[in-house]
């Protein structure tokens, strides 16, 4: 039986706090397709669930503190924002990659709608962000999110001090690790755009009358399909493979 319900009730916003912070900004969950009742129910229902396994971490912050329950509200929601922020980075920078190689191989056709979002986006860079959140899914990636919420009562406890250069430093490792996990997935066809670009450069400097750069425009892009074509597997593999270090890391 609850002996005191009004200090249940404010663990559990506090937990709510921090919780929901990270729902809204995640990848997956986050997403325009999701109506936002889903969303809420979702993050009552991990707060609920968490609230017992850290009760010793939330309760005694929050019982007693007065006027200052204000400021960790304010501090809980910044902490889980920041969590789902390094989720967040770590999905945009697959869709950055995405965008890279379709630039690369030439193909740019008029933008349609996103399959997560409500934008505008290029369909193959919309097939590649889509297959690698799908990826995560299969990864149990939600889960990761879910320890790393809950290891980090431990490492920022409720009603600590927040620490916005410690956070700044979390975010900037985060992209650092994204942007060369990134890199090496857009490497081939950085490789491949740099040297189809030179070759078909030298051809038009030796046949100037004839526009090789017409020309040669669907042979970049049939070389860039059949690129990815070999590499998507590996490429996915390696996105999933990176997130759980990049979490850790964060």
């Amino acid at each position: 039986m609850i002996t005191d319900p009004e200090g249940t009730v404010l663990a559990l916003f506090a937990a709510f706090c921090r919780i929901g912070a990270c729902i809204m900004i995640m990848p997956g969950f986050s997403t325009a397709r999701i109506p936002m009742q889903i969303r809420l129910f979702i993050a009552v229902a991990i707060s609920m669930a968490i609230l017992p396994v850290m009760w010793t971490d939330i309760y005694p912050q929050v019982t007693g503190k007065g006027h200052t329950y204000i400021y960790l509200i304010a501090a809980e929601t910044a902490v889980g924002a920041v969590i789902g922020l390094v989720a967040r980075y770590y999905v945009l920078g697959l869709q950055f990659a995405g965008t890279t190689i379709t630039m690369l191989m030439g193909f740019s056709p008029p933008p349609s709608s996103d399959v997560i979002e409500d934008t505008a986006e290029n369909q193959l860079t919309s097939m590649i962000s889509f297959a690698g959140l799908m990826i995560l899914f299969m990864l149990d990636f939600h889960h990761v999110m879910f320890e790393a919420i809950a290891q980090s009562y431990r490492v920022m406890p409720v009603g600590s001090v927040f620490d916005p250069q410690g956070v700044l430093i979390t975010l900037t490792d985060s992209l650092e690790q994204t942007f060369m996990i990134m890199l090496r997935l857009a490497s081939p066809f950085l490789i491949y755009g740099l040297l189809f670009n030179v070759a078909i450069g030298m051809v038009n400097k030796l046949a100037p009358q004839i526009p090789i750069y017409f020309i040669s425009q669907p042979y970049l892009i049939m070389g860039g399909m059949f690129l990815l074509y070999l590499g998507i597997a590996a490429m996915l593999r390696l996105f999933g493979d990176g997130f759980a270090p990049v979490m850790q890391g964060g």
